[in-house]
C-alpha cells in the first residue's frame, strides 16, 4: 500500500499541476452551466453525461501521460489505422440527430452516443506532430510541404464530404495552420495560400457554399432580420448575454435561459447561460480560464524537448483556443453559426473525452521534457 501512495505522490510531484487543475476547474464551471440550461428544459441527463466524460476524461489525461509522448507518435500507423475504421463506421452506421444534418455521430448502447472526429482530432495532432518531427530541419523543403499539406487535407475533406461536418472540417484546418506556422514553414507559403484563397473566395461563395450556409454568414450581419428563421438562436443568444449585466441573474435563475427562449443553450450556446446567470463577470471568468488554459499548453511546448513534443502541445492548444474563438464570436453575433462547441464548457460527452486526452499529451509532454522521471523510475 505504502509502495502504491508513493507512486501517486510521485506522479503528483512530477505533473503539471497548474495546467491540470485550470482543466478541472474549467470542466466543473461549465457542468454547473449545462446543470442549468438543461433542468430548464428537462434535460438533466446532459449533466450527468457531463460529469462522466470528466470522470472518464481525467482517468484518460493520467494513463497517458504515463507514457512517453514519442512512444505514442512511433505508433502513428495504429492511430492512423483507428482513424480509418472510424470514419468508415460512421459513414456506413453514422446517423444525424435531430436539429442537424451532419451524419457524423454513433450511436451506443444505452442511449449514449460517440462523435468520432472529437477523437481524430487528437489523433491528427499526434501523427502531424510526428510528421514534422520526422522531418526535422527539412521541414520547409517543398516537397515535404506539400506531403505536409496532403496529411492535413485528408481529414479535413473526409469530415467535409462524408459526415458533411463544415464546422469540425474548419477545426482541422485552424489545427492544421497553427501548426505548420509553429513548425518553421517558410513565411511565403503562407502569403500563397493566402493569396489563392482570397483569388478563390468568390468561387467559394457561389459555388461552393449553398444557400442556407450564404444566409447563416448573412445573418450575422443583422440577426434581426430574420428572428424566427436563421438568426433566432443568435438573435436572442445576445439579448440574453446583454441582459445580464454586471453579476447575472444569478445561476439557475436565468429568464431566457430557464425558458429555454434560447435552443440548446446547453450545448453551442453554453457562453449565453453565463452571460444571462452570471453576468458579465461569469463571461470574464470563462475567457480568463481558457485563455490561462491555452497559455500554458504554450508554456510547456516550450519546455518540450524536442520537437515533437513542442507541436503536440501547439496542436492543443490551437485545438482549444480556434474552437473558443469561434464558438464566443457565435455567441456575440460576430461569427455565423456553425456547430462549435465551447472546450470545457457546452456539454459533449465525447468532446469532453477528447479534450482530456489532448490534456495527457501535454502532461506527457512536461513529464517527459528530461530524463528525470521520478515515478518512473522507481518503477
Amino acid at each position: 500500500m505504502s509502495k502504491i501512495f508513493g507512486k501517486i505522490a510521485d506522479y503528483i510531484r512530477e505533473t503539471d499541476k497548474q495546467f491540470f487543475i485550470l482543466c478541472i476547474a474549467a470542466s466543473l464551471y461549465g457542468s454547473l452551466l449545462v446543470l442549468s440550461a438543461s433542468r430548464a428544459i428537462g434535460e438533466t441527463r446532459q449533466f450527468f453525461v457531463q460529469l462522466l466524460g470528466i470522470g472518464i476524461g481525467v482517468i484518460a489525461a493520467i494513463i497517458i501521460s504515463n507514457f512517453d509522448y514519442k512512444t505514442i507518435g512511433r505508433r502513428w500507423y495504429l492511430i492512423a489505422a483507428l482513424c480509418a475504421v472510424f470514419f468508415v463506421v460512421t459513414y456506413f452506421f453514422g446517423y444525424a440527430p435531430s436539429g442537424t444534418d451532419n451524419k457524423a455521430w454513433l450511436e451506443l448502447p444505452g442511449g449514449m452516443s460517440l462523435q468520432p472526429s472529437e477523437i481524430i482530432k487528437v489523433c491528427f495532432i499526434v501523427t502531424f506532430s510526428y510528421h514534422i518531427y520526422r522531418l526535422g530541419d527539412n521541414v520547409s523543403k517543398l516537397t515535404n510541404v506539400l506531403l505536409l499539406c496532403v496529411h492535413g487535407a485528408v481529414p479535413i475533406l473526409l469530415v467535409h464530404f462524408l459526415q458533411g461536418d463544415d464546422g469540425t472540417a474548419l477545426m482541422f484546418a485552424g489545427i492544421f495552420l497553427f501548426m505548420m506556422f509553429a513548425a518553421g514553414i517558410k513565411l511565403r507559403y503562407f502569403l500563397i495560400t493566402g493569396g489563392a484563397a482570397i483569388a478563390a473566395s468568390p468561387l467559394v461563395w457561389f459555388v461552393v457554399l449553398n444557400d442556407y450556409q450564404r444566409n447563416r454568414i448573412i445573418s450575422v450581419f443583422n440577426p434581426a432580420a430574420d428572428i424566427q428563421g436563421i438568426g433566432y438562436q443568435q438573435y436572442y443568444g445576445r439579448i440574453s448575454i446583454g441582459s445580464g449585466g454586471l453579476t447575472g441573474y444569478g445561476l439557475f435563475n436565468g429568464p431566457g435561459v430557464q425558458n429555454g427562449t434560447v435552443p440548446k443553450a446547453y450545448n453551442d450556446f453554453i457562453f449565453t447561460v453565463a452571460g444571462e446567470e452570471l453576468g458579465f463577470l461569469g463571461c470574464l471568468a470563462i475567457i480568463v480560464l481558457i485563455s490561462a488554459i491555452c497559455i500554458r499548453a504554450l508554456r510547456v511546448s516550450y519546455m518540450a524537448r524536442d520537437k515533437m513534443g513542442s507541436m503536440i502541445c501547439v496542436g492543443v492548444f490551437a485545438m482549444i483556443a480556434v474552437q473558443s474563438v469561434i464558438n464566443i464570436g457565435m455567441c456575440l453575433s460576430l461569427l455565423p453559426v456553425i456547430g462549435i462547441t465551447l472546450p470545457f464548457f457546452s456539454a459533449g460527452g465525447t468532446s469532453m473525452v477528447a479534450l482530456y486526452l489532448g490534456v495527457g499529451l501535454v502532461l506527457s509532454v512536461y513529464m517527459h521534457r528530461n530524463e528525470r522521471v521520478l515515478y518512473l523510475k522507481n518503477a
